[in-house]
């Protein structure tokens, strides 16, 4: 009797209807190529995120005179400028120093690490001039015997860093202009002449102080800071502007209500950017640079990437703005931002995942042709793009450019089936 209560219970939760999230997680998982490549995706963020406890010529631990050191760890203080190497280490001669107890990283290299034994392209079958096999370059050497897989490992950084960051500006960009060009249209976002009169006021104002009168600041600054300092700038002017609005707005003039053609602005804009071929724009931008990072190589790709995103959201938003739950929600008296926000834009944000997954791996392949052209990056800056940029030169030297081929292959493989697996979950039409 009890037994069968429970069935009955067990079988009217199982037709209970799902939420469409849990319904895409299971047909993710049904496909088996978007499963691997996800697997595969969290071993290639597990060597970026501990690059440097992978491969090092620092010691992840050693014990020198009694004392305790974890140089892996001191050498991200002393990269922030918050520490100094101190004896024993000042010197930098990790291999001349005699250890009490050590452990090494997998990859006893560094990205830079010269080994002049070894130089002038030595294969991976080669015979290698080492003190024993621990130290062997298992992947081969370049011209001035940097080791391989040090090189592959740096570039995995490099690469998960680029697609990440670079597809998250994208994101932040797409996603609030397709917002508000599909939510509001050309007529239903109004505001009074004097919020907009302030609001473009605010925005001359910040770019002329972010950017203009800092221009000196921005090359020889950090450019982490300086982009930090010029948000904060921006984000004050716009601040100050809109405490400003409610005393300018008893101008009854400036105080009208004007609607914003947002929607033509934006799909202008994305018009223009289409226009133009995506690799020169970024070439002519990185061309004015006078000292290439890698930092400005993600913010340009994501300054060009985000017109697909932002496509892809407002035509959604065109489609959900003139369903029911919204008309509900306006009846009950909720603010259009409140709507837009909270109910409208996460049922709209399913195409996203998609473009962010196939513009990861656009931002890779970018970035690795970029670098292989020894464009945008500094000279120090360890790539597979560079890795591969070295193969030129010697022919015969089949690992430069066959591994980092085949991480890059990789990479971008993986991305591309992720992306086609989230469009198959979460794609309805495809599983009527």
């Amino acid at each position: 009797m009890f037994g069968r209560k429970k069935r009955q219970r067990d079988t009217g939760g199982g037709n209970r209807r799902q939420s469409p999230w849990v319904l895409a997680r299971q047909r993710l998982r049904q496909h088996r190529p978007a499963v691997w490549s996800l697997r595969i995706l969290v071993v290639l963020l597990f060597i970026a995120l501990f690059a440097d406890f992978i491969a090092n010529v620092r010691p992840i631990y050693c014990r020198i005179e009694g004392r305790h050191f974890f140089p892996v760890m001191q050498q991200y203080a002393v990269s922030l400028g918050l520490s100094n190497w101190k004896p024993p280490f000042n010197g930098n001669n990790w291999r001349e120093l005699t250890y009490e107890k050590a452990i090494m990283p997998l990859i006893p290299y560094s990205a830079n690490t010269l080994d002049v034994y070894n130089s002038n392209f030595v294969g991976p079958f080669d015979k290698q001039k080492t003190k024993s096999p621990r130290y062997r370059h298992w992947l081969g050497t370049n011209r001035v015997g940097h080791d391989v897989a040090a090189g592959l490992v740096a570039g995995t950084r490099t690469a998960m860093l680029v697609g990440v960051v670079a597809m998250a500006l994208a994101t932040l960009i797409g996603v609030l202009l397709g917002s508000l060009a599909g939510y509001f249209g050309d007529q239903h976002l109004r505001l009074s002449r004097a919020a907009v009169l302030l609001y473009l006021l605010g925005l001359a104002a910040g770019y002329y102080y972010a950017f203009i009168a800092r221009s000196a600041a921005w090359m020889d600054g950090n450019l982490l800071i300086e982009i930090i300092k010029s948000i904060s700038i921006i984000a004050a002017c716009l601040v100050f502007c809109h405490f400003l609005i409610k005393w300018v707005e008893k101008i009854s003039v400036l105080k009208k209500p004007m609607p914003l053609p947002v929607d033509a602005i934006v799909v202008r804009l994305i018009e223009v950017l289409n226009a133009i071929p995506t690799l020169l724009l970024i070439l002519s931008i990185i061309v004015l640079i006078k000292r290439p990072s890698i930092f400005y190589v993600m913010a340009i790709i994501g300054l060009v990437r985000w017109t697909g995103i932002a496509r892809f959201v407002r035509g959604e938003l065109l489609r959900i703005r003139q369903l029911g739950y919204i008309e509900a929600g306006r009846a009950l008296g909720f603010s259009e931002w409140r709507i837009l926000w909270r109910h409208a834009l996460p049922n709209a944000l399913s195409p996203v995942l998609i473009a962010i997954a196939f513009g990861i791996a656009n931002a890779i392949l970018l970035e690795a042709f970029l670098s292989f052209l020894g464009i945008g990056l500094s000279v120090d800056t360890v790539t597979w793009g560079t890795l591969l940029n070295e193969a030129r030169s010697q022919p015969k030297a089949w690992w430069l450019a066959f591994f980092p081929g085949f991480a890059i292959f990789v990479s971008v493989t993986i991305f591309n089936l992720l992306g086609e697996g989230l469009n198959e979950a979460l794609n309805p039409r495809l599983h009527r």
